[in-house]
């Protein structure tokens, strides 16, 4: 069967990019990256309603830089990665944290706790540049207007580049393909009325309002 020419973009995830985010969550064992992926349904738009589960305990917001593949490739060197990156943009990576400690104990796979619908609220995508530098992105992360998470990538484990190596070393990246390039420290809960709003000011201002999730 041949394949789809127009797929949905495939939605891969860094965990454990950034170390002050590594120790607020008593993560200090780690020694390297996660990689993890989120369906196409996990996106929700900038401006559109975020519905949230709030029977399965916490749900903590997690602001990323998201880059989107403009020229796919394999096994991408990461001298060569800024050549394949189309966009930019910001993201969130929701995160069931009561299931995440528990999934985490028993060593297993995180889809549950990151992969479930609306999990992955992401922002206009910014056409890239080579005059922006992606190793001095600032990100904020404000809710009801208090700010939560403040971070520059410049503090990366594993700077945009390097996770365009990484991955390409697995999959052969596509066109239209997000990476959520990870989360700085201040990660928090989210409640039903909520009102999230992500900005850098080399890329933008997103909001998305949080609703319950209803059967």
């Amino acid at each position: 069967m041949p394949a789809d020419p127009n797929p949905a973009p495939r939605i891969f995830c860094i965990g454990r990019n950034y170390a002050e985010h590594i120790r607020e969550l008593d993560d200090t064992h780690a020694t390297q990256c996660i990689v993890f992926m989120k369906p196409h349904t996990s996106l929700v738009p900038a401006g559109q309603p975020v519905a949230i589960p709030c029977d399965r305990g916490a749900v903590h917001h997690e602001l990323e830089l998201v880059l989107e593949i403009g020229a796919g490739g394999y096994r991408i060197p990461a001298a060569d990665a800024l050549e394949h990156i189309g966009a930019i943009t910001l993201g969130i990576d929701l995160t069931l944290r009561d299931l995440q400690g528990q999934l985490k104990q028993a060593g297993s796979p995180w889809e549950l706790c990151k992969s479930f619908d609306h999990s992955a609220p992401i922002g206009e995508r910014v056409p890239y540049r080579q005059d922006m530098d992606l190793g001095d992105i600032d990100l904020q992360l404000r809710v009801n207007g208090e700010l939560r998470q403040s971070g520059n990538t410049r503090d990366m484990l594993y700077p945009p580049t390097h996770l365009v190596e990484i991955l390409s070393q697995t999959w052969r990246l596509l066109p239209g393909d997000l990476i959520f390039t990870g989360t700085p420290r201040g990660v928090g809960p989210l409640s039903p009325g909520d009102v999230m709003d992500a900005e850098s000011p080399q890329i933008g201002h997103y909001q998305w309002p949080i609703i319950e999730l209803s059967p």
